[in-house]
């Protein structure tokens, strides 16, 4: 119970009579064409395919209507994959020629000014799509790519190219700067980019204990890569793959609070040091630690064989929230960092909502110094 299934969702279709979308799009008119006024062909997944214009408003009105389909076969979810758009040609730029014609919101124009905004007006489509069948309900829609207001219509995820532990900094770094350029629900994939080596445990368990306070957490897998559960890595990794993911279910009330202030005020959930203090330089330099929202300062393990570490905390008193111990910024302070779990420290005075054992809210008070006042922000999720 409590398994929903997303749907990935690619804009190349199949260039072949009688597939229901080929025919119904072209009976809408609503493939980019070539200046030639005939459909562009490129190369999808499963062969010859064709793209939707999703910068006319007619073709996303109609993209939006085939979301239907996948929600009478259960699906909840959607992630949008090969959107940039992608056509796997031999040489060349694997995208569609400069040449291809679009509507452009009926301006006109071609490939070469649709190219980066494609995703967005994808998403776009789906969005206000899923909003129409199901208008009592948020729609959960993934980009991997996107474009200035990509926020709107859903989240995505970093893609980084890098693997490894250097790929596990580029990860956080990523994501800070998307939350910093807008789009603050965004992850990245724990053990790192599809297709790169497969990380060893250590690697797999420090990714996985970071990705849980990020607010997009998935482990995902595809052909060729191998199985990536946590089970699949020892008995140890899943013990504390385990631990890291109770303390995220606990945390669900905070990360729907922080999902509204940002729907509020674009602030993102994960944050960089400097947000506490922004003149503060020595915080600016800081890249191995965030603040998720305003209570919590999160410092991941970047570095193999490592069981303590060197945060650099802004100004105030801290908590460990493992072990309660004070810590006091500005300045550096060297924490436990076991295999178990990755340091989480509070901000004194702050109230996170958490959920409670036997379900419900309850608030975390985490004492303020002596004479001090205290408060937080607690926004009910309303399902």
């Amino acid at each position: 119970g409590g398994v929903r299934l997303v749907s990935c969702v690619d804009p190349a279709v199949r260039a072949e009579p009688g597939e229901a979308v080929y025919d119904g799009g072209l009976g809408e008119d609503a493939f980019v064409r070539d200046p030639m006024g005939e459909p562009v062909r490129g190369l999808g997944p499963a062969g010859e395919a064709v793209y939707p214009d999703f910068t006319d408003p007619r073709v996303r009105k109609w993209w939006g209507g085939l979301y239907s389909e996948r929600l009478a076969r259960g699906f909840a979810g959607f992630c949008h994959e090969m959107n940039d758009p992608v056509s796997l040609a031999a040489f060349g730029d694997a995208t569609l020629p400069r040449s291809a014609g679009h509507c452009l919101e009926s301006r006109g124009g071609d490939h070469r000014e649709a190219h980066n905004v494609y995703a967005l007006a994808m998403a776009r489509a789906g969005f206000e799509g899923l909003r129409g069948l199901r208008p009592h309900e948020r729609p959960l829609l993934l980009s991997r790519s996107g474009w200035a207001g990509l926020q709107r219509y859903g989240g995505t995820w970093t893609d980084q190219t890098s693997a490894g532990w250097e790929g596990l900094r580029d990860a956080l770094a990523q994501v800070i700067g998307l939350g910093l350029c807008g789009v603050p629900y965004c992850g990245a994939d724990v053990g790192g980019p599809a297709g790169s080596p497969r990380p060893s445990p250590e690697l797999y368990l420090r990714w996985f204990q970071l990705a849980a306070y990020l607010p997009l957490f998935r482990t995902p897998a595809v052909p060729g890569s191998g199985r990536l559960e946590p089970w699949e890595f020892g008995p140890e990794v899943l013990e504390h793959a385990r631990a890291a993911l109770r303390e995220r279910e606990r945390l669900l009330p905070y990360f729907a609070t922080l999902a509204r202030l940002a729907h509020r005020s674009g602030a993102p959930y994960v944050r960089p040091l400097w947000w506490a203090a922004p003149k503060d330089r020595a915080l600016r330099e800081c890249e191995d630690a965030f603040l998720l929202g305003d209570a919590l300062l999160v410092a991941p393990v970047l570095e193999p064989g490592v069981v303590r570490r060197t945060v650099r905390l802004p100004r105030g008193r801290w908590y460990d929230t493992a072990t309660g111990q004070v810590h006091r910024g500005p300045g550096r302070v060297v924490v436990e960092a076991p295999r178990a779990r990755i340091p989480v420290l509070a901000r004194a005075g702050s109230v996170v909502p958490v959920a409670g054992p036997e379900g419900g809210i309850e608030l975390e008070v985490w004492a303020p110094p002596p004479g001090r006042t205290g408060g937080g922000v607690v926004a009910a999720d309303p399902g």
